[in-house]
């Protein structure tokens, strides 16, 4: 795997904003971020949460996936060996996000989300402007969807409405890996309510989803 150093993201950042000619104080304002943190940022000295790089990516006017080939300048082939997956570790996240597939002009990008335990997604839930479905290939994590969270194990499912509040988080004792397939650039009125799936073998626990309080 090929790790996409902090610097290289900072870099790449900086570089987008320049082209879009937005200064460092708009960006921030427009991801309700401030100036101080865009500055580390772009300066590579801070590792942001997930959410975070999402919502600097969104306005930049790229995806997550995009910004993984962009910021390594690569040529993304149909075929990605393991070896050759761009990686982005969040500190904060306490997460590793891998690129699964080359996104530049394709419409739908795959990422594996690996949370370590105690690892989320962001501080607070955040939404994304397109369809988003998830499969969890590892372990046990907690997805919250706007108010309703729900407890996901090895094998279930979920398809996530665009403009969705939603967070991953890792309660459990070992580390989750999430395969996340999402659409690029697509919008659509927010709706609510997201439909949870589970797949495989049955599990002597409710099929329902529990509320939290």
């Amino acid at each position: 795997m090929a790790l996409l150093k902090q610097e290289a993201v900072g870099a790449h950042i900086r570089e987008l904003r320049l082209a879009l000619k937005m200064s460092l104080r708009t960006l921030a304002a427009r991801t309700d971020f401030s100036p101080s943190f865009i500055s580390q940022l772009e300066n590579g000295l801070v590792s942001p949460s997930i959410h975070s790089m999402e919502r600097i990516a969104e306005t930049l006017g790229v995806s997550l996936g995009e910004f993984f080939t962009a910021a390594t300048k690569g040529e993304g082939g149909a075929i990605v060996r393991v070896q050759e997956r761009e990686t982005l570790l969040s500190s904060w996240s306490q997460a590793v996000v891998e690129s699964l597939a080359p996104t530049d002009g394709r419409p739908l990008e795959a990422i594996l989300l690996t949370l370590e335990p105690g690892g989320r997604s962001g501080k607070h839930s955040y939404p994304r402007s397109s369809d988003e479905f998830a499969f969890v290939l590892e372990g046990r994590v907690t997805l919250t969807l706007g108010p309703e969270s729900h407890e996901l194990h090895e094998g279930d499912s979920v398809t996530i409405l665009p403009r969705e509040l939603r967070l991953w988080v890792n309660e459990a004792g070992a580390p989750a890996r999430i395969l996340v397939v999402s659409g690029r650039g697509l919008s659509a009125p927010a709706r609510s309510g997201g439909a949870v799936r589970a797949r495989g073998p049955a599990r002597p626990r409710p099929s329902r989803s529990r509320r939290r309080s």
